[in-house]
C-alpha cells in the first residue's frame, strides 16, 4: 500500500514538472519570437519618397500613388524596406528645401528626390532649381552620408521655350553625373501626354498612370535596393 502511495506521488511530482517544463518551453518560443519581432522591426530600411503631388496622390490619394505601389513590390518581395511618403502638393525645390530639416530626423537608407517640376512650371530661373536640387542632396548626405539618393528626371512642356525646356531637362543628368547617383530618366515615362493615364487636368496621373510611374521608379529602385545589401 506504501508502495502504491509512494507511487502515485512520483507519478504527480513528475506531472507537475513535465507541466512545468512545458510552460517554461511555452514562454521561451513567446520570448524568442516576441525577439525575432523586435529585431525584424530593428533592421527594417527605410526608403523616402521626397516630392511634390505627384508623389503626395494628388486625385487618387496616397494609397493609390506610386510610393504605395512601391511598398507593395517590397511587401511581396519579402524585402525589409518601409515606405514613407513625403509628397506635399504644390511643393517647389525651394519649399522641399526649407522643410528637409524635419524630414531627415529619421534614419533614411534611401532618399528618392522627386522635385522640380513646379519650378518649371511656374517659370523659376534654372539656376535656382539647379542650387536647391544641389542644396538638399548636401543636406541629406551631411546627415548621413551613408544614404543613397535617387533623382526623379523631369520634364516640361514647351511652353517656355525650347532652351528652357532644354536646359530644365538636363539638370537631373548633369546632377546625377557630379552627385554619382542613380537617375530615373523621365518619373512619367509613359505617362505624361497620355490622356487615358492622366486625370483631367493632363498632369496628373490616374491610379492607372502610378502603376506604369511605379515601374519607372522600380527599374532603378531594384538596383539600389540591390547594392544596399
Amino acid at each position: 500500500m506504501n508502495k502504491l502511495i509512494y507511487c502515485f506521488f512520483v507519478l504527480i511530482l513528475y506531472a507537475c514538472t513535465s507541466n512545468s517544463d512545458s510552460e517554461k518551453a511555452d514562454q521561451k518560443d513567446q520570448n524568442l519570437q516576441k525577439e525575432n519581432i523586435s529585431q525584424a522591426e530593428n533592421n527594417s530600411k527605410t526608403i523616402l519618397f521626397f516630392g511634390n503631388s505627384l508623389t503626395a496622390g494628388y486625385g487618387v490619394g496616397v494609397e493609390e500613388a506610386f510610393p504605395a505601389k512601391i511598398q507593395g513590390i517590397l511587401d511581396s518581395l519579402n524585402l525589409p524596406y518601409k515606405v514613407v511618403n513625403a509628397g506635399l502638393s504644390g511643393e517647389t525645390t525651394s519649399g522641399g528645401l526649407s522643410r528637409l530639416g524635419w524630414v531627415l530626423n529619421q534614419q533614411v537608407d534611401v532618399f528618392v528626390l522627386e522635385l522640380g517640376a513646379n519650378d518649371g512650371l511656374r517659370g523659376i530661373p534654372l539656376k535656382e532649381t539647379r542650387a536647391n536640387l544641389q542644396a538638399i542632396i548636401d543636406l541629406v548626405w551631411e546627415k548621413n552620408p551613408d544614404t543613397k539618393i535617387v533623382l526623379a528626371g523631369m520634364q516640361i512642356p514647351p511652353n517656355m521655350g525650347q532652351d528652357y525646356t532644354k536646359e530644365f531637362r538636363s539638370i537631373w543628368t548633369d546632377l546625377a553625373g557630379k552627385y554619382k547617383v542613380e537617375l530615373i530618366p523621365f518619373l512619367l515615362d509613359g505617362v505624361g501626354g497620355i490622356p487615358s493615364l492622366n486625370q483631367s487636368d493632363g498632369i496628373h496621373p490616374t491610379t492607372e498612370g502610378h502603376k506604369i510611374v511605379a515601374r519607372n521608379v522600380w527599374k532603378v529602385l531594384d538596383k539600389v535596393i540591390q547594392e544596399k545589401k
